[in-house]
C-alpha cells in the first residue's frame, strides 16, 4: 500500500513515530522524518533505510510556524510531492492544574500538540490535494475524555480533534482523507519527559510501561487505519466502550479516568 508513498512523520525520533517509520519502511515508503533530536533521527533513518525505505531527515520544532514550512519544503525538495502527513509530534504533562506554577507549560503543550499539527497541515495541504493524499492526526483517548493531572494535554488533544473533524468536512470533495487516531497508554517513554508542576521533566514514568500497549502494536493499528483511510481509530476496548458510557453515565466515566491515572494503566 505504501510502496513509494511519500510520508512525512513528525515526532519521528522515538516512540510511536519511530516505530511507525520502521513499519512503513518495510513497505518501501519514502520517509520524511522530523523532530528536534538530530542524532536520534539519524538512527531511525538508518534503521528505515536498512528495511528498504528512502529517507530524508528534517530537524525542526513543530511549535514554530516557520520550521513547519521547512519540513514541507524539505519533503518537496527530496521527493517532489507529498502523499501522507502524519501529525505525531507531542508533549505531555503530569500535574494537577492547581499545582502548576508556570502557565507557559500549557502554552508549550498547546503549541506542539495542536498548533504544530495545524502549521504542518497548512503548508502540506496544497500538495496533498494534488496527490489526493492522507492526513493523519495522532491524538489520545484524552482527546475524547479528560483525565486528571493532564488538563493541558487533554485540552490540546481535544483541540486537535475538533480541528481535524472540521477539516475533514471541508475536504470531503477533494480526495484528501483525514484519519484521527486515539491511542490509550502506550509504552513510549514520553512520560519520562512529561512536564511536572515546576515545568521540569518528571524523569520517572508514572505509568506501568510493561502493562500497557507496545509501540509496535500501536503503530500496526495506525498503519491499518491509514491503509483503509479510516475516519478514526479509537484504540482499546475500554476506549471504545467509554465513548458510549460517556453519553449515559458520564460520572462513571470520570471515575474510570481517575482510576486509570492512579493505576498507571
Amino acid at each position: 500500500m505504501f510502496k513509494d508513498n511519500v510520508v512525512i512523520i513528525t515526532g519521528a525520533s522515538k516512540g510511536i513515530g519511530a516505530e511507525l517509520a520502521r513499519q512503513l519502511a518495510r513497505q518501501g515508503a519514502k520517509l520524511v522524518l522530523t523532530a528536534r533530536d538530530e542524532a536520534a533521527l539519524q538512527t531511525v533513518a538508518r534503521e528505515c533505510e536498512a528495511l528498504g525505505a528512502t529517507t530524508k531527515i528534517v530537524v525542526a520544532d513543530v511549535a514554530r510556524d516557520a520550521e513547519c514550512k521547512t519540513i514541507i519544503d524539505g519533503a518537496l525538495a527530496a521527493f517532489g510531492r507529498i502523499d501522507t502527513l502524519v501529525n505525531n509530534a507531542g508533549a505531555t504533562m503530569w500535574a494537577k492544574f492547581e499545582d502548576i506554577a508556570d502557565m507557559s507549560i500549557l502554552e508549550r503543550i498547546m503549541q506542539i500538540n495542536y498548533m504544530g499539527a495545524v502549521y504542518c497541515t497548512h503548508y502540506a495541504l496544497p500538495h496533498l490535494k494534488k496527490t489526493k493524499g492522507r492526513i493523519v492526526g495522532i491524538a489520545s483517548l484524552t482527546g475524547k475524555v479528560g483525565v486528571p493531572t493532564r488538563s493541558g494535554y487533554a485540552a490540546s488533544k481535544h483541540a486537535m480533534a475538533g480541528f481535524f473533524d472540521s477539516l475533514r468536512i471541508e475536504l470531503s470533495d477533494s480526495g484528501v482523507t483525514v484519519t484521527m487516531v486515539y491511542p490509550g497508554f502506550v509504552s513510549t517513554g514520553i512520560r519520562e519527559n512529561a512536564s511536572g508542576p515546576d515545568g521540569k521533566p518528571i524523569k520517572v514514568s508514572p505509568v506501568k510501561e510493561g502493562e500497557v500497549m507496545s509501540p509496535e502494536e500501536c503503530a500496526a493499528i495506525i498503519v491499518r487505519a491509514m491503509e483503509r483511510r479510516s475516519r478514526e481509530e479509537v484504540m482499546t476496548l475500554k476506549g471504545k466502550v467509554g465513548q458510549w458510557l460517556k453519553l449515559i453515565a458520564p460520572g462513571f466515566v470520570d471515575g474510570l479516568a481517575r482510576k486509570a491515572i492512579e493505576r498507571g494503566r
